[in-house]
């Protein structure tokens, strides 16, 4: 008989009052406000601040946070001389994870994980993700890093450093959303990694490069990913249904369809397609668009997906966000943890405020009694 608790299934660790995912009703709150509210109104910064801080700024809060946020946004010169030695195949994800290790080298105040020394490497790290991810993409394409601007919001920057040009406001909605959507989500494997590595009292930059380092494993973060090279093969094959039917009778998954913890509907999915259309829309682009559609209209008629309540989940509308965006598949992972670093960071300052070292048990299923054997006797 299998164990319904393997891989800590169901299994409580810890209280927190960060974020609540109840996948039978298909609810996801963050401090009590739930997302539907959050996806449609609230911009990334407001989101970040409700986490670090337990409420929603005021106008003066917000507008101060984001001068803090604005001010950390730049990367030091050795740590973008440093990106220019990389090799250009290197996966976006080794780089992020190595540059933020490499931070933590640098900072001089590095192992300060008293709550407001963490706060200040919250804060730069925050600021700082997007600047790497924009600059490490220009870097392997041999093209210079742009400076981030000051007069742009979170998302606007991030697009404008990536490809160096005004962003589209439909582009910037979208992709501000998709942040606040994967900010946070329990005690997923990256952030319980990162809460993990915090419970050692080791400092934030190692419990960060936990989490992407969990982040990056396929099983987690490369989903979406997988769901946009699914369009993209749909696309060549040229008849989605064909390539639906085929795809089906192989035992291939429908990438980005079904959840783990969701049982209906993925509230942040219903947040997401109807920016992912608009998106379609004024890119040009909606070829991707349609595909998924059609591919999700598929899924619900056929029987596997309906008797197992399989929906499409937010890394579904987001890969077609993502590519929608001139973001290279690659890179998809890179900006789940461009979101996530809000969880992740809100869950090291949640843990170091009431620390206890995570040390669960094993089930030991291994042999006992073994007659020790001198190495000169063994055959």
């Amino acid at each position: 008989m299998s164990d319904p608790t393997k891989g800590l299934a169901g299994v409580t660790a810890a209280d927190s009052s960060l974020s609540l995912v109840d996948g039978q009703i298909g609810k996801l709150i963050y401090r009590g406000y739930n997302i539907m509210d959050l996806g449609e109104q609230a911009s990334f910064e407001e989101v970040i601040y409700l986490l670090w801080n337990g409420k929603l700024p005021n106008r003066a809060q917000l507008d101060a946070f984001k001068a803090a946020l604005v001010a950390k946004r730049a990367l030091p010169a050795p740590v973008l001389k440093t990106m220019h030695i990389f090799p250009h195949e290197a996966h976006p994800m080794a780089v992020l994870r190595t540059i933020v290790s490499g931070l933590g080298l640098i900072d001089p105040s590095a192992d300060d994980i008293s709550l407001e020394g963490a706060r200040k490497k919250a804060l730069l790290l925050t600021a700082v993700f997007p600047t790497i991810i924009a600059a490490w993409e220009r870097i392997r394409r041999d093209k210079e890093p742009i400076e981030p601007r000051a007069d742009l919001g979170h998302a606007a920057n991030f697009l404008y450093m990536l490809n160096g040009q005004e962003p589209n406001p439909d582009a910037v909605k979208a992709l501000d959303a998709y942040l606040v959507l994967l900010a946070d989500h329990g005690f997923n494997a990256s952030t319980f990694a990162a809460r993990v590595t915090t419970g050692t009292l080791a400092d934030v930059y190692s419990a960060i490069t936990s989490g992407i380092g969990t982040l990056k494993g396929a099983a987690h973060g490369g989903a979406n990913q997988k769901a946009m090279e699914q369009f993209i093969d749909a696309a060549q094959r040229g008849d989605v249904s064909a390539w639906f039917q085929e795809t089906i009778a192989s035992g291939k998954r429908i990438m980005g369809i079904g959840h783990r913890v969701y049982k209906v509907e993925d509230p942040r999915a219903k947040i997401l397609r109807p920016m992912a259309e608009r998106l379609a829309q004024s890119s040009g682009q909606g070829q991707w668009f349609d595909i998924a559609t059609q591919i999700e209209v598929l899924a619900r008629q056929d029987e596997y997906f309906i008797s197992r309540n399989l929906y499409a989940n937010v890394d579904y509308y987001s890969a077609v966000v993502l590519y929608m965006i001139n973001l290279p598949v690659d890179q998809f992972t890179c900006l789940f943890a461009m979101s996530r670093i809000a969880g992740w960071t809100a869950h090291v300052l949640e843990q170091l405020a009431d620390n206890r070292l995570i040390r669960p048990k094993a089930n030991y299923v291994g042999p006992d009694n073994l007659t020790f054997v001198p190495l000169a006797e063994r055959p």
